[in-house]
């Protein structure tokens, strides 16, 4: 996994400068760390019990370095950290100029979903921004759209490279999954998603036929070639570039002639050897279900396998796919599974099981239930006659643990420890808030049905919804704002989703990624609560980095952990990676 710099961010308060860094994957359980300002040690004994400290007497000019302590040896300083003097980094944006569609029509661009990665080799991370045009289209629209642009910025706001997709790949939720993650294991990030004629990348080379137009007059690209490209993540430079699959092929063959079903597309990054990151390029959910595995080592792309719901003995698996998709060993072999919604795709490309509760838009996966063994995953299901609106299954099987039956289209569902009287996560949908065993604790939801984080410093998740952090009132049943991003704004319409939420500094609470109003910048905010808890950063955590890889794939879902994050959790395990 990434080799990660500390992290250390120091932010101005009321009652001085709170500081925090993390606490890293490979460190041993025992190290304790040294506080500095301006050179001068401010604590009388290693700080052992946290990753955080308040330094009432910092200024907005001091500097603040730590250095951790092993078996009593102080070890080098960390990088030295300024003082914040909000709570919230804003990293500047080139906002690109608008346009005209073939139409006639005007649009303009904002900024959208985000991913990081270490870019560069620095042990920091670097933001992977996509840039949606105003007229951006679901795949069930007709109609033109502009250009999809990928930016990369370093966190002071400098910007690496842009790649324009160009005119032949739709703008859309459904259309460009983007995969940023170190899949060679040099040190640096790479970049993988689809591309076509036209595509240009960060140095300025086409890909393909520079004046290729394949849009027909509804604004669809239902001909033409399709490519997999992989960049540099420095630079943007085209690595490779291969043939797209999943192929479109015939297009009535995913469920209509029309291109709404062939072209849902989702992505992910997975440890299929238990070693080494892989990623996975899939079509279609709906009917017909295809995901390819490749392998990038040595400067050559390989394909590992194909699973297909077409193919003899699959048929199963048609139709059981989500907007979106999870990541685990589910079975606990080693190996990581793809949870692509009411189904799982083993390591090695074979169907491990279909539940046939079918499609739908919400899913969660992760160590929801403590009390019993390995994962679990909570998803709501879209079609009627589904016997579970809301289902609660055991990831490595599938087995049923407990469902509800809705007979409607249930569209969102949610998964978070919110309330420490019951054990595990706290699931909610449809008028019903439940405990991890299916006991309904409540009628009334909390507000936000979207997104979760972890952010003010005790073991429950609190809610991340439009511009907002809240928290769930579980004594009194509502909902208690906890932060208001004033002058920033959400992304995705009703999905109300941040750009990015993810643990990308410091300590092991995550950071909620906004852009501004009008996508001059993003800005990164961050809690400036103590807390007492210590945990390893959770982007040491397989299922949860893997998370952030996925977490802009369609219909953005909040990434979850591998071991469970919550009231009366057991003490973390050190993680079992290595670093390059």
């Amino acid at each position: 996994m990434e080799s990660l710099k500390r992290g250390l961010v120091a932010v101005k308060t009321e009652n001085g400068v709170f500081v925090s860094w993390r606490l890293l994957g490979t460190e041993p359980s025992s190290v304790s760390f040294n506080v500095y300002r301006n050179g001068q040690k401010l604590n009388s004994s290693p700080i052992s019990s946290s990753t955080n400290f308040l330094d009432a007497g910092g200024t907005a000019n001091s500097t603040y370095e730590v250095r951790a302590v092993v078996n009593g040896q102080e070890q080098p300083a960390s990088e030295k950290a300024g003082v914040w003097g909000q709570n919230y980094k804003s990293v500047p944006l080139e906002k690109p100029d608008g346009g005209q569609t073939p139409d006639g029509v005007s649009f303009t661009y904002s900024a959208n979903d985000a991913s990081v990665g270490d870019l560069d080799g620095d042990g920091e991370y670097e933001i992977v921004l996509k840039w949606d045009p105003s007229n951006s289209k679901d795949n069930s629209q007709d109609g033109y759209t502009g250009e999809v642009l990928i930016d990369a910025y370093k966190l002071d706001g400098t910007k690496l490279w842009r790649i324009n997709l160009g005119k032949n790949i739709r703008a859309g939720a459904h259309y460009t999954q983007f995969l940023v993650y170190d899949f060679d294991g040099d040190g640096k990030a790479e970049i993988a998603m689809k591309t076509a004629d036209g595509t240009k990348d960060g140095s300025g080379k086409v890909i393909g036929s520079p004046g290729a137009d394949y849009r027909n007059a509804e604004g669809r690209v239902l001909s033409g070639p399709e490519y997999l490209t992989i960049f540099k993540g420095d630079t943007g430079k085209e690595l490779t570039t291969v043939n797209y699959e999943p192929a479109r092929g015939n297009v009535a063959d995913w469920g209509d002639s029309y291109g709404n079903r062939v072209d849902r597309f989702l992505a992910c990054v997975a440890y299929l050897d238990g070693e080494r990151p892989s990623l996975v390029m899939a079509r279609g959910y709906y009917t017909r279900t295809v995901l390819v595995a490749y392998n990038w080592r040595g400067g050559k792309l390989s394909k590992l396998w194909t699973f297909d719901s077409k193919s003899s003995g699959n048929g199963a698996y048609a139709g059981q796919g989500n907007h979106n998709l999870s990541v685990a060993d589910a079975d606990g072999d080693g190996k990581d599974e793809i949870l692509y919604g009411a189904m799982a795709v083993d390591h090695d490309g074979k169907g491990l099981y279909s539940t046939g509760w079918g499609h739908g838009d919400a899913m969660h996966a992760g160590d929801l239930d403590p009390t019993r063994a390995g994962m679990e995953v909570f998803q709501v299901h879209e079609n009627s006659r589904s016997p579970y609106g809301l289902s609660f299954r055991d990831a490595g099987t599938g087995k049923l643990i407990w469902g509800v039956h809705a007979g409607k289209d249930v569209g969102r569902g949610m998964a978070a420890d919110i309330d420490p009287r019951y054990a595990g996560a706290e699931v909610w949908a449809d008028g019903g808030l439940y405990t991890a065993k299916g006991i309904q604790i409540s009628s009334t939801l909390p507000s936000s049905t979207n997104f979760g984080i972890w952010w003010d410093g005790d073991l429950q998740r609190e809610l991340l919804d439009s511009n907002r952090i809240d928290k769930w009132d579980y004594e009194r049943s509502q909902t208690v704002n906890l932060l208001t991003a004033a002058g920033a704004s959400s992304n995705n319409g009703t999905k109300a989703t941040p750009a990015l939420s993810a643990d990308i500094l410091w300590d092991w609470r995550e950071e909620a990624i906004w852009r501004t109003n009008d996508s001059s910048a993003l800005r990164i905010y961050t809690t400036t609560n103590v807390t007492g808890h210590r945990m390893y950063t959770l982007m040491h955590d397989a299922v949860y980095r893997l998370g952030i890889a996925w977490q802009n794939v369609a219909y953005n879902q909040p990434p979850h952990t591998g071991f469970y994050l919550g009231e009366g959790m057991a003490a973390q395990q050190k993680p079992n990676i290595y670093t390059p």
